[in-house]
């Protein structure tokens, strides 16, 4: 605040410019363009928290430390992870605290705090969108050390249950286990202000083999005598089905509970062995084997945004980054986003540093919105030439993409004063609608160069150092980005001062 009062101080002793409004600017479109990244607590080099056991204070210094870097390389969106393994990283009257926390599944941190919370607010507070990553059938983690509490659904509903290999699962085939994800993830959509709910590869689990090595199958007997026999399905189709229906279920629930609220998945990036032609006809089939029908989900309309993990290089021809990409925007018959999920945590092992960055770029190339999700946050933030690399790509900042199938109120441009000095100029605005909006959207254009300010909604203030524009405008922008009418501010071309004392100001 002392250089904004020291700033007008001095403006109040020049002569006056002549300002006026010019209804007839042309605004360029802001830059747009989805740039995430994972949140994790369960990788090899988590995220967040760095290990188990951090107290309150040294928890939240952590996250913002993380929102820091997440903003200082230009991202726009992050996925926090908020349900590891039927666990909880918020308060949960359906799920244990997560042991991620403190060391002790069911155990609260202290001195108490609500992480996600916590997290909403300090993603807001920097204008990027907090969308809450669960994994919708994990019932426990095979790096878990803490035994299971009381309240843990392996408890509770063992019934509902499966033991496979080292993993503890969630029969997807039992409507019980089905109503359970259902629960949780509306419990997060209803009580917290996030902006999308996020799921990743895991629907059934990976295949995995015996001691003999051979593949063994999901011990699912019990339901599908139950359940999945009258059906008059296929085993395999049966499976499918299951998690059809959850995905169909969880999407029609948030948009019924808030419209607003997003609903993306980021499957594994082959659909199936061999498609699109020339890919690997060896690779895993996650549609016959996680029973992850993803292109259905897309071309049904169930999803905001599906993100294939696309984590091969760009010269793979088996795994072809830019043929695959190519091909789930192909199957986008309903018009919704298809971003590219990146492996920055494989960066100096299977993919050189470069390889990120030229990914970045061959999304770029594909017609229509687009983006990228990081895997994850550290490996990108903590790799000082890769951090480099992509910020050299993430700049200028961008506005997610436009999501047309979701209504939103419009927005009321702000109104916005400019005051102008020898070489600079400070623009404020304030907000006009009854809501604070998520972003301000802040355009200069001097000697005819336009320069574009994302500006979270907290600060309502810009300067332009050096030069005196010719243009200013400024506009409100909401959570999905959708951006209000432009408050505009021309400078007229110079006359003689007049005598008046002090910098005119023009309110819009």
């Amino acid at each position: 605040m002392n250089r904004i009062h020291s700033i007008l101080a001095t403006f109040l002793l020049l002569p006056a410019l002549r300002l006026a409004a010019d209804v007839n600017v042309s605004v360029p479109p802001p830059a747009r363009e989805f740039r995430a990244a994972w949140i994790t607590e369960v990788a090899a080099n988590p995220d967040w928290p760095s290990k188990a056991g951090l107290t309150t204070a040294q928890q939240k210094a952590e996250l913002v430390s993380l929102f820091d870097r997440a903003q200082q390389l230009h991202l726009n969106a992050v996925f926090f992870q908020v349900r590891p393994a039927c666990d909880a990283v918020y308060a949960s009257a359906l799920e244990p605290w997560s042991d991620r926390l403190t060391g002790t599944m069911g155990r609260a941190p202290q001195p108490f705090y609500d992480p996600l919370a916590f997290a909403i607010a300090e993603a807001h507070q920097r204008g990027l969108q907090l969308h809450a990553w669960f994994n919708p059938f994990r019932a426990a983690h095979p790096s878990t050390k803490s035994p299971p509490a009381a309240n843990h659904i392996t408890r509770t509903l063992p019934e509902l249950v499966r033991h496979y290999a080292d993993q503890v699962w969630l029969d997807p085939g039992e409507p019980g286990a089905q109503a359970r994800t259902l629960a949780v993830v509306l419990d997060v959509v209803k009580r917290y202000d996030v902006d999308g709910i996020v799921f990743d590869d895991y629907f059934y689990p990976y295949p995995a083999k015996n001691k003999a090595g051979k593949t063994m199958d999901f011990p699912d007997d019990a339901s599908w005598q139950k359940y999945g026999l009258k059906t008059g399905r296929t085993r395999d189709d049966w499976r499918r089905d299951n998690v059809n229906q959850l995905i169909q279920k969880v999407s029609q629930s948030i948009k019924a509970a808030k419209p607003w609220v997003q609903f993306g998945i980021s499957p594994f990036g082959i659909w199936r062995p061999g498609v699109p032609a020339g890919i690997n006809p060896k690779a895993l089939d996650a549609y016959g084997k996680l029973y992850a029908d993803s292109r259905q989900w897309l071309a049904s309309g169930w999803l905001d945004y599906l993100a294939p993990q696309l984590y091969w290089p760009i010269a793979e021809r088996e795994e072809s980054f830019t043929a695959l990409l190519q091909w789930w925007r192909q199957q986008n018959v309903n018009g919704r986003h298809v971003f590219a999920a990146l492996n920055d945590a494989a960066v100096g092992k299977t993919l050189a540093t470069d390889e990120i960055p030229r990914q970045i770029q061959v999304v770029r190339m594909q017609p229509g919105s687009g983006g990228e999700i990081h895997y994850h946050l550290r490996s990108l933030a903590d790799n000082p030439a890769l951090a480099a690399a992509v910020r050299v790509q993430y700049a200028p900042a961008a506005l997610v993409p436009l999501s047309p199938w979701i209504t939103a109120p419009p927005l009321r441009k702000p109104r916005l004063t400019v005051i102008t000095g020898n070489s600079s100029a400070h623009a404020s605005w304030e907000n006009s609608n009854v809501e604070p909006p998520r972003n301000w959207l802040l355009q200069t254009r001097t000697n005819g160069v336009w320069t574009t300010q994302i500006i979270p909604a907290s600060r309502t203030y810009g300067y332009v150092d050096n030069a005196i524009p010719d243009a200013v405008t400024i506009q409100a922008v909401d959570r999905l980005g959708n951006a209000s009418e432009a408050a505009v501010w021309v400078l007229k071309k110079y006359s003689p001062p007049d005598t008046a004392k002090g910098a005119e100001k023009l309110k819009k």
